[in-house]
């Protein structure tokens, strides 16, 4: 039972329609009720990449993957491709049973605005949204520079929103790209207090660059600049350190995984179950790679067991981190109770069509998420008491027009690429 924004009261079908006879029923028709899903870590400029082909692209390497893909597809993103690529986004979100999201943006064809857009199209669709600006040197000084400002701007926006719905982080790609004078800047422009989001140690160039010119490994360097804390976001950590780890621990960092975009960029595995073991925040991520947080899930599972060759291993951890460790991220920055069911909490709830074929019970309710569950199977996403789906139909939302704009916009990006 939700009352506004807030769950009321949790119990059983009779008993709450008889105390509240003058709330709108919603049938789940026998489904499975959870609270709604968090993604970690995304990418929302990445939407456009599907299907897309670059003339003379031929990587070898990952550096290659981010150079001719990724920085070559935000060189190209301006604010129409920016508010598109969101809106798509927080449809796939909301079919999926995403309520809450972290994103990690780069649009350097257009900076300015950017996480403005981004907050308009999640306003407009309901997804919560904590946003940030990926700081870089890769194009000049002159992008840094804008995209500092970027994320001090939205971070006093998000500050002063009291909705619960957005927040912000200072946002910063990796460290093979920031010098240490990039560091300090962005360092003295954020604002007091605020978190950090960036990728670290993602693929070992990230190390390697990390020894030759500064002469530490990556989460040394942030510690020695500040930047760790329990506030702050590291994404990936593939390539760290047992002592990095103890680091992380110490500091009470937050670590996102993104199981399939270390297997689809083949940069490695990170050793997740050991920082889960040592007392990391492991949150759940995607990267960009999907919305569906369920099929993360699962890859995250399938991951660890492969890379250890251990089949009991990750039964726990992976639900540990999209169920419980997203749960404390979010909780943390929307300032809302988030991920669960019970009175007080945020009225974000999920309803799947799931009939088990097998006995289901609190005891062996994660192999039914495993082997039987997927974001496909969200029939209503409820965001903030707010229905945004319901019965698979998105609602006040003619989702066949986005994606048409977004097909055309799409098709402009990618003739200015290949031009």
């Amino acid at each position: 039972a939700m009352d506004g924004e807030t769950i009321r009261e949790v119990g059983d079908t009779a008993t709450l329609r008889a105390r509240y006879p003058q709330a709108r029923f919603l049938d789940a028709h026998g489904g499975v009720i959870m609270p709604g899903l968090i993604n970690a870590h995304g990418h929302i400029y990445s939407a456009f990449a599907r299907g897309m082909g670059i003339r003379n692209y031929n990587p070898k390497g990952f550096l290659d993957i981010l150079d001719g893909l990724w920085w070559t597809l935000d060189r190209n993103l301006m604010l129409p491709e920016t508010r598109l690529s969101a809106d798509a986004t927080m449809i796939d979100c909301i079919e999926n049973g995403v309520t809450a999201m972290f994103d990690h943006h780069a649009s350097y064809g257009q900076v300015e605005g950017s996480l403005f857009a981004i907050a308009d199209s999640a306003k407009e669709y309901g997804v919560r949204a904590n946003l940030c600006y990926e700081v870089s040197d890769r194009d000049g000084e002159a992008k840094m520079r804008a995209g500092v400002q970027e994320n001090v701007d939205f971070i006093d926006y998000a500050r002063r929103d009291t909705t619960g719905m957005l927040a912000g982080l200072f946002g910063m790609h990796a460290q093979f790209t920031l010098s240490d004078e990039t560091m300090d800047y962005c360092v003295s422009k954020a604002p007091a207090g605020v978190g950090y989001h960036i990728h670290v140690a993602e693929g070992i160039e990230d190390v390697y660059a990390c020894l030759k010119e500064h002469g530490k490994r990556p989460v040394y360097r942030l510690h020695d600049f500040g930047i760790l804390g329990e506030n702050t976001i590291c994404g990936h950590c593939t390539h760290v350190s047992d002592a990095e780890i103890d680091m992380l621990r110490e500091t009470g960092s937050n670590v996102a995984h993104n199981p399939e975009s270390n297997m689809g960029n083949a940069i490695g595995c990170p050793p997740t179950i050991a920082m889960l073991h040592k007392g990391v925040c492991v949150g759940l991520g995607t990267d960009g790679y999907t919305n569906d947080m369920l099929e993360s899930l699962k890859v995250a599972k399938l991951l660890h067991q492969h890379n250890l060759h251990d089949a009991t291993t990750a039964w726990a951890e992976a639900p540990q981190m999209l169920f419980d460790n997203n749960a404390k991220l979010a909780g943390k920055f929307f300032g809302r109770e988030l991920g669960v069911l019970k009175a007080g909490a945020a009225a974000d709830v999920i309803a799947l069509d799931y009939t088990p074929l097998t006995p289901m019970d609190a005891g062996n309710i994660g192999g039914h998420v495993l082997f039987g569950m997927s974001g496909r199977n969200v029939t209503h996403t409820i965001i903030e008491g707010k229905v945004r789906m319901e019965n698979r139909e998105l609602v006040g939302v003619d989702k066949q027009a986005v994606l048409a704009r977004c097909r055309e916009a799409a098709q402009g990006l990618w003739n200015r690429i290949n031009a």
